[in-house]
């Protein structure tokens, strides 16, 4: 299976690219912790079965020094040990987030009390967005069939305009 479409190669697609990433890049340099970056968007990606996302986030993650036991948890997060109470709370914030069909009232008051507990407003803002902004790119990647297995870490560094 190859992909449909290269954003990437279509013009007006490669200027959108550049805004996405650009909020995508306000997002990583905010102080949510990095690694919980990394856990919130391979969840989502998981869960919408973005293939290319799945790849990206998880060699980042690997590159960053994240373990691969977590990695390979972070599908059974609420069955593992391995996760802090802050980063169960984001996952429990992208599980909910991502499945807003299925949750049918959203995101529930008991999760949003625990990220509330273990984030302050940036750190918050910067969540709600990532959770957001990841299940944008998984419905891109998914739409045009990018699929997984070839990312190399770093690809897109210098994209920012």
């Amino acid at each position: 299976m190859g992909p449909r479409f290269d954003l990437m190669a279509n013009e007006l697609g490669a200027k959108i690219a550049k805004r996405f990433y650009n909020v995508s890049l306000a997002i990583q340099q905010s102080p949510l912790p990095q690694a919980t970056q990394e856990l919130v968007m391979l969840r989502a990606s998981q869960i919408n079965g973005c293939g290319f996302c799945i790849d990206y986030h998880t060699k980042d993650a690997a590159a960053a020094g994240e373990s691969s036991t977590r990695l390979h948890l972070v599908a059974a997060w609420r069955e593992s040990t391995v996760f802090t109470e802050a980063e169960q709370a984001a996952l429990a914030l992208a599980d909910e987030g991502t499945r807003l069909a299925d949750a049918h009232r959203g995101v529930s008051d008991e999760t949003w009390a625990q990220v509330r507990k273990h984030y302050d407003d940036d750190q918050t803002a910067a969540l709600v967005y990532l959770v957001a902004m990841i299940n944008a790119a998984n419905r891109l990647g998914v739409i045009v069939r990018n699929p997984g297995g070839s990312y190399e870490p770093g690809k897109f560094t210098g994209l920012e305009s």
